[in-house]
């Protein structure tokens, strides 16, 4: 018999055949969908996140803040200048032994005479009110403001993350990770400058975030009102509506009333913003692009550095309306020279200018735990600002160590100079932002290779390279775009790098925070030799 074709074709099936399963979207990928399709799940998590963030923070920095009761490291210099200069209105010297009177509670007695500071007085005030306010024979009372500094400039790098990338769950990770640092840790918890320097440079830096919306938006609309059936315009507007810009410039003065090192901000931020208008006009289809740039560069400087001034010159007020501050009166006469016409006043205040800038840049004392700036990509001298080992208890080890988590800090530096290729490879104007951060506050430090100066000073980099982190983890976790297995394992590597970095803060957060700990704990955090601790 001749077989037909329908003989040799399979019997159909019973029940039909199943559907390819789905790829189960990802813990973060299905949180994000609830989250988003969820009005009420957003507004909760916005407000939610950076308050979690913040009292963490907050509880890290201010938990057990009036340990040790000494004046550890430079406290010995900026703990006494800040109540000397709140009493007094100008920095005082002190007698001998006057840190063990202090530490004990007799802290009135400063001579009286001016002593001779090496650092604009902004920061010393701030430190001043926290000890009106909890007295000045209370350790918590010498570091209070610097807590709180350190608090908000979390809250600060979230507000700064969720502004320049509208991410939250990205600016979750680079606020969290500032949170758990060590070094922004320790840098809250002692009462140095420093923190206050990082605060206002990354507070200026948000305010001209906040400008470059409105200010692209207005250009445009402008250009596009002047354009013409020939085409764009030969001259865009000048905007002196910016007051983002006179904030920016008010934040940078705050930076240098801090330390000195808040000018290269100012100058950094100026560049930043004449580049930007430059290529906005460009981009806009403005002829005469440069020549136009150029006239929102006079603009621009009008709007951001005579705040900036005001704002330094204010913080030296107390010093200028008293008599007794250090220099005051070097200059008793006006003489004939051509700045005869200034105020007396000013005129020593300018003396006295000269004095600091001579000192800043002749200080080569040798000192154990300097550190060039060449040095701290490679964390190789982190800051011992305190140790004591107490034999009565079996020698339990107290110590102070600006020593930022490794693994944050060297994944960081990886993440700047992976930036630093994204940018050149595809130009980001967040990449640029971000960049301008680092190099504002980084570089200037190569240029005294010979100077004494100390890797503590790199929290005022910090939020920028957490920032350039933060990028690199959102690229490392995939877009959307990527299929199922590169996103899927990427997320689970940022997850855990993330939860890897929490573990060594937790194992680090004793060690740097004056909490006794046995001999052999403090022992095994020694990683590199003779580098650390």
């Amino acid at each position: 018999m001749t077989e037909t074709p329908q003989q040799h074709q399979p019997p159909a099936p019973l029940l039909p055949a199943p559907a390819p399963r789905a790829e189960r979207p990802t813990l973060y990928d299905g949180w994000v969908v609830r989250v988003t399709s969820d009005p009420r799940l957003m507004r909760l998590w916005r407000w939610l996140a950076p308050t979690v963030i913040t009292v963490v923070a907050g509880i890290l920095r201010l938990w057990n803040l009036g340990t040790p009761h000494e004046l550890a490291f430079d406290e010995t210099y900026y703990v006494k200048d800040a109540w000397s200069q709140w009493n007094l209105g100008f920095a005082s010297t002190w007698p001998e032994g006057a840190d063990e009177s202090f530490e004990a509670g007799d802290t009135d007695i400063f001579t009286g005479t001016g002593s001779f500071v090496v650092h604009p007085p902004l920061g010393k005030m701030l430190i001043g009110a926290g000890m009106a306010l909890f007295g000045a024979d209370s350790a918590f009372g010498w570091r209070f403001a610097t807590a709180v500094f350190g608090t908000v400039l979390v809250l600060l790098l979230y507000v700064v993350a969720k502004t320049l990338t509208n991410s939250l769950p990205f600016a979750v990770v680079a606020s969290g990770l500032m949170a758990i640092d060590g070094l922004a840790i320790v840098m809250s918890r002692m009462a140095l400058l420093d923190v206050f320097l990082a605060f206002f440079v990354l507070l200026a830096f948000w305010f001209v975030l906040l400008d470059r919306g409105r200010f692209l938006a207005r250009l445009d609309a402008a250009v596009e009102a002047r354009t013409t059936d020939d085409g764009p315009p030969d001259w865009g507007p000048v905007l002196w509506n910016r007051p983002w810009i006179i904030a920016a410039g008010a934040a940078a003065g705050a930076a240098t009333a801090v330390k000195w090192s808040g000018l290269y901000v100012a100058a950094a931020l100026g560049v930043y913003l004449v580049v930007t208008d430059a290529l906005a006009r460009r981009r806009a289809g403005v002829h005469q692009w440069p020549m136009d740039a150029a006239r929102q560069a006079c603009a621009t400087f009008v709007l951001l550095v005579p705040v900036a001034f005001v704002v330094y010159l204010a913080s030296w007020t107390s010093w200028l309306v008293t008599d007794g501050g250090y220099g005051r009166h070097a200059i008793t006469e006006a003489g004939d020279g051509f700045w005869s016409w200034v105020p007396l006043p000013l005129q020593n205040l300018w003396k006295y200018h000269e004095a600091m800038y001579s000192f800043h840049v002749g200080l080569t004392a040798p000192h154990g735990y300097a550190s060039p700036a060449w040095q701290w990509p490679l964390l190789w001298r982190p800051t011992s600002m305190y140790f004591h080992r107490d034999d009565a208890l079996n020698g339990a080890v107290q110590n102070v160590y600006s020593m930022p988590n490794p693994f944050i800090w060297w994944g960081a530096v990886a993440a700047v100079i992976y930036l630093m290729w994204r940018f050149v490879v595809r130009p980001d104007w967040r990449y640029a932002f971000v960049l301008t951060g680092v190099v504002a506050t980084y570089v200037p430090w190569l240029l005294y290779p010979e100077r004494t100066i100390f890797q503590f000073y790199t929290i005022a980099i910090l939020p920028f390279m957490l920032l350039a982190l933060t990028f690199a983890l959102r690229d490392l976790a995939g877009r959307r775009a990527k299929d199922d297995y590169r996103r899927r394992t990427g997320q689970h590597l940022v997850w855990l790098y993330l939860g890897f970095v929490l573990a060594l803060s937790i194992f680090w957060y004793p060690v740097l925070t004056a909490t006794p700990v046995p001999w052999w704990f403090y022992q095994i955090h020694n990683w590199l030799q003779p580098g650390w601790v």
